[in-house]
């Protein structure tokens, strides 16, 4: 193994180390590991993919590999376990040669501090890089890959049929999907991307993002087609004073602005909301934008609309972080869905009489959507709910609950290539 390859593999196992046992995100330790810069971009880009296909299908790999050992691993040797699942995802889903999965594998749990653990390594991926296509055939990947919490959650809230058809879906990195600023049909063209019917453009081919044609003129930005939505619910908005609460990475606001609308942003990291500015500066947009705390800004108040992305636990963008699932838990759910609840009633006040309020999460759980708007309009009977109608989400009909509220999911628009799921709804305070 050269001794790039080696660094490439020896930082997915330090990230590997940071995600599960530190619960730190992925992107988070990306951008925190040194070593990691000093790498070519196609071998970051490596460590990228070998990290998140292992957590992916981290529980059918555990599986086969607690199938493989006659005993269980010794305490204190949970590097020895990383390592093999990270050798057992290149073999298994990145199509890496046997022999150079095992015997870098190998190589690593002795530069990691576990040589008297190598043949160990080496007669577990053996063994494994011979059977696992039979085993993984006799899998149920769908329920092996998600953690026993959420797997109930999901049954719960949308029956055990739709629930494995999501947890399917996960298991499918999803595509790069555009927010344009005008001429989507033109930018599809230039972009070799599809026009979904919502308006978003969605690319299946590769390449660095920067790299991309409309990326420095700022023609476009990064965005799920589903995150796309909100914005698009406050109808005509030229002239509007619009205020987006937790407007980072500000993908919405970019869409406010580019409306028409004169946006206040805000954002209680200061980091995040200097990522605002700097897109924002590339598209050529401007908004006002104010570091402060959703559940008591009051700056500017009322206003003729409020966005209320509200922070969640993001299970509906899973295919995107596989981390998700290995990071959160049912006691960060009830942390988040108070916190929403507060921010929501906060947000109440900053609409003025006529206005509207679009709600929203990028979270599956009903508790951090449906049952927040179903428990406010029962408690504040200054609201109402606007129902979406289809032909403002591009005539997808399937994306909305009977209340008329829209509900996407990750096994929704599978011949397009999937979704991330969001909980949308649209209200207005009564004049």
């Amino acid at each position: 193994m050269t001794d790039t390859g080696l660094a490439t593999r020896k930082a997915a196992v330090e990230l590997l180390r940071a995600v599960l046992a530190q619960r730190r995100p992925i992107d988070e330790a990306l951008d925190a590991h040194l070593a990691l810069r000093e790498l070519e971009p196609r071998d970051r880009a490596f460590t990228r993919l070998l990290l998140t296909t292992t957590l992916r299908r981290l529980g059918q790999i555990d599986a086969l590999i607690d199938g493989a050992l006659k005993t269980p691993l010794p305490r204190g040797a949970a590097t020895v376990r990383d390592v093999l699942r990270l050798g057992l995802s290149q073999r298994l889903f990145l199509a890496t040669p046997s022999h150079a999965a095992v015997d870098t594998s190998v190589e690593l749990a002795g530069l990691t501090g576990f040589a008297g653990m190598k043949g160990l390594v080496n007669a577990v991926l053996r063994r494994l890089a011979e059977d696992g296509p039979s085993l993984l055939a006799g899998q149920d990947a769908a329920r092996l890959n998600t953690p026993d919490w959420l797997w109930t959650r999901l049954a719960d809230a949308y029956g055990a049929e739709t629930a494995a058809a999501i947890a399917e879906a996960h298991l499918h990195e999803a595509a790069l999907d555009l927010s344009v600023k005008a001429d989507p049909e033109v930018w599809a063209t230039q972009l070799d991307a599809r026009l979904l019917p919502s308006g978003s453009l969605r690319r299946e081919a590769g390449g660095l993002v920067p790299e991309l044609p409309g990326f420095s003129e700022g023609a476009w930005w990064v965005q799920d087609a589903a995150a796309a939505l909100p914005a698009r619910l406050f109808g005509p908005i030229p002239g509007r004073r619009i205020l987006d609460l937790c407007a980072a990475p500000g993908g919405k606001t970019a869409q406010l602005v580019a409306a028409g609308a004169e946006v206040t942003a805000i954002d209680r990291s200061t980091r995040r909301l200097k990522r605002v500015a700097e897109n924002l500066e590339r598209l050529g947009l401007t908004a006002g934008l104010h570091t402060g705390d959703a559940e008591s800004f009051t700056g500017g108040a009322p206003y003729d609309g409020v966005l209320l992305d509200a922070p969640c636990s993001a299970t509906g963008t899973i295919r995107r972080h596989p981390d998700v699932p290995r990071l959160k838990g049912p006691e960060d759910v009830a942390k988040l869905a108070a916190a929403q609840a507060r921010m929501l009633r906060h947000a109440v006040e900053l609409v003025r009489p006529g206005g509207i309020l679009i709600w929203c999460t990028c979270s599956l759980l009903p508790e951090e959507g449906e049952s927040q708007i179903d428990r406010l309009l029962a408690e504040d009977d200054r609201l109402m709910r606007v129902p979406v109608a289809a032909s403002e989400i591009g005539g997808a009909a399937e994306l909305l609950t009977a209340a008329g509220d829209v509900r996407t999911l990750p096994s929704h628009w599978t011949d397009l290539g999937g979704l991330d799921g969001f909980h949308i709804a649209r209200l207005k305070r009564r004049s």
